[in-house]
């Protein structure tokens, strides 16, 4: 029995979400994002294609609840999200497809200190100097919108890399999968050889 099987057999809500759960975790998780992005791509699209100025270029739920895109709790909670699924997801990751993963949690680690270091300057009244606004290290060099559309981007694309490999995996990485999401799990792979 693989190791992530043995563990999966002994229960826990972990060993759970990245066996016989994480294939739903995963399209609950990949819905969200996807959410996510299609907000920044219209708020683009609104900027960029309708030529609105940035502070009415609010996406789609920011065009009705105006309130959102300048909450910067919702875009740290938004953060923390996503680096909790990425963190909590992994385990169900094995090989190159955690490999993957790991590099996409890393850059959202990132990403959530950004996040932090805005939410902290507005719930402490702080700003940075020269600066008008709630600014992140990186929006110091880059403009917030296009900032954040990059890093939803390296988050993004190194996910899809994993979910690919995930769904394709090679007879190692089969075998060593807790999970069915690529249709079958290691355990069963196994005995069925064995």
């Amino acid at each position: 029995m693989s190791v992530a099987a043995q563990r999966q057999a002994e229960g826990g809500f972990i060993a759970s979400l990245n066996g016989k759960y994480h294939r739903a975790a995963l399209g609950v998780y990949i819905f969200i994002v996807l959410a996510h992005w299609a907000e920044h791509l219209v708020q683009a699209y609104q900027i960029w294609g309708l030529g609105w100025a940035r502070p009415k270029a609010k996406g789609v739920l920011g065009f009705y609840f105006p309130w959102l895109v300048t909450s910067e709790w919702m875009h740290y909670g938004y953060a923390a999200i996503m680096l909790i699924g990425l963190f909590l997801l992994r385990p169900g990751f094995t090989g190159r497809a955690k490999t993957w993963w790991t590099i996409a949690l890393a850059i959202q680690f990132w990403h959530h200190i950004e996040h932090l270091f805005l939410l902290l300057q507005v719930q402490f009244g702080f700003l940075l100097p020269g600066t008008t606004v709630p600014t992140s290290f990186l929006q110091l060099a880059f403009p917030r919108v296009e900032l954040h559309l990059f890093y939803n981007s390296v988050v993004f694309l190194p996910m899809l890399v994993a979910m690919y490999f995930h769904l394709r995996p090679n007879e190692a990485e089969q075998d060593a999968a807790a999970c069915t999401c690529a249709g079958y799990d290691g355990k069963r792979r196994a005995l069925a050889l064995g």
